[in-house]
């Protein structure tokens, strides 16, 4: 199967640059995934197609403010340093721009000197191994010296920082937000637990393969870099419950997807753990625990919108997509969404 195969036409000025001043009023498509069949809505009536008994997941990770700019110490050189994932002794692997200019060795100041990292590896892809020296808390400083970091086609200044955060951000550790629950409101939570769903939250922190293309021509040669979710005992429960019931587990973006068929065994049956995963979700691919999924509009010939087409097929997305196009949606991150299910 080619990247190729993923390809669709996109007018740039579809891209959201800004999220809506009310999260709940983006718009919907909704998407038959057997037939292909699509109907438009606002995405607040998302509870029109929710049921009594169905098990909603979301991913309740937060995103820190990893982006940082600093200036190479002894030359004043500036340097963009994304934090990826934190490994031990307060040392982060980290994505460089540019990387040329952070060999081993090479220090790095952000805020006048308010913490300081020293490069110390260079790993796959090139990213850097970056150690940080400071006083205080490092998520206080991170904080305040860091920015939210939104992906490279966003081109606007984010106005308000918990604008990329979804209202059920809770554990801290991603380097981009999971962009599906950012229409969610407390109010439209609260209506839907009402209407007899189950919300479970399981923790997924979205790392590095946000932010990679797949640049192979055959999809099966693309690698994911590994991200750390997290399951407790209260999610795997009502996961579970909703498919011996027969009821539906709807994902909340391809983030909270990617975690419960991780964590699933063969039969679909989930119990509490934590691990790294790299799982790929491509067509052809059989789903252990997921019927239904929300999620918003991705980037052409991405691995998202190959997860997408596992779960509709190809051709329905394709047409969905093309559809979404005519009627002028707003696309990826601050964009619109679609629910796919049956």
């Amino acid at each position: 199967m080619k990247r190729t195969d993923f390809y669709y036409e996109l007018p740039e000025e579809l891209i959201a640059q800004d999220p809506l001043a009310d999260r709940s009023s983006s718009r919907l498509l909704v998407l038959d995934r057997k037939s292909g069949a699509v109907s438009h809505h606002i995405f607040r009536e998302v509870t029109d197609y929710l049921r009594e008994g169905d098990c909603l997941v979301i991913n309740d990770t937060k995103v820190i403010p990893a982006r940082l700019i600093g200036s190479k110490i002894g030359t004043d050189a500036k340097i963009e340093v994304l934090l990826l994932k934190r490994k031990e002794n307060n040392v982060w692997e980290t994505l460089v721009k540019p990387g040329k200019k952070a060999k081993i060795g090479t220090k790095i100041s952000f805020g006048d000197g308010l913490l300081v990292g020293e490069v110390v590896d260079i790993v796959e892809e090139g990213n850097r191994l970056i150690q940080f020296a400071f006083e205080g808390i490092f998520e206080e400083i991170l904080d305040r010296l860091g920015q939210m970091p939104l992906p490279p086609y966003i081109t606007h200044q984010l106005q308000d920082k918990n604008r990329y955060q979804t209202v059920y951000a809770k554990h801290t550790g991603s380097a981009a937000a999971p962009t599906a629950g950012l229409h969610f409101t407390p109010e439209l939570l609260e209506d839907i637990q009402k209407r007899g769903i189950e919300i479970a939250r399981v923790t997924l922190h979205v790392g590095l393969g946000t932010f990679r293309p797949v640049k192979v021509d055959e999809i099966t040669d693309h690698h994911m870099h590994s991200e750390f979710y997290q399951i407790d005992e209260e999610a795997a429960k009502k996961i579970n419950r909703a498919k011996e019931t027969g009821n539906r587990v709807i994902c909340v973006g391809t983030t909270s997807c990617r975690t419960v068929e991780s964590a699933a065994d063969e039969c679909g049956h989930l119990e509490a753990k934590s691990g790294w995963t790299d799982i790929f979700i491509y067509p052809g691919y059989e789903f252990k625990v997921l019927d239904g999924l929300i999620t918003n509009f991705h980037l052409p010939e991405s691995t998202l919108i190959m997860l997408v087409s596992a779960l509709a097929g190809r051709e329905n997305v394709l047409a969905a997509y093309e559809e979404a196009v005519k009627e002028r949606y707003r696309f990826f991150s601050f964009g619109d969404a679609m629910l796919i299910c049956q």
